[in-house]
């Protein structure tokens, strides 16, 4: 049940992300505009995650944040990445137009779901107490 929150309030923050990558695309160029929607896709995913899915730890929001960052630094080289290499290399080989970029960016964006999952619930989220003295 809890992956199940997680790819729905995913799938919310994903969509913040496509969205705000085309508001970003008319000032900057695609690369830049993915980087850009990614975070701010990251601060509405961290939002909804710790309403919706994550018990808050006891780190405090700073520690946690501070954690959720770093899951997703490796997540946004996997979705940048997967981008990238769709849009610039493997569509083109294919000869594929049709919305190459909103494509490659959309695929790209739901790459992470699994190692982003097991980051936040044993990282992000974790609290400070160990299970040993549980």
């Amino acid at each position: 049940m809890m992956f199940l929150r997680f790819l729905v309030t995913g799938g919310i923050a994903a969509g913040v992300n496509i969205g705000s990558r085309y508001f970003f695309n008319c000032f900057v160029p695609f690369g830049w505009s993915v980087v850009l929607a990614y975070l701010v896709g990251m601060l509405t995913a961290y939002s909804l995650a710790r309403l919706f899915v994550f018990s808050p730890s006891d780190r405090g929001v700073a520690s946690e944040l501070g954690r959720f960052v770093l899951v997703n630094l490796v997540a946004l080289v996997i979705v940048w990445g997967t981008t990238m290499g769709l849009a610039f290399v493997v569509f083109p080989a294919l000869n594929f137009t049709w919305h190459a970029e909103d494509i490659a960016h959309f695929i790209g964006v739901l790459s992470p779901a699994v190692p982003s999952f097991i980051g936040h619930k044993y990282f992000s989220f974790k609290s400070k107490v160990s299970f040993a003295e549980k």
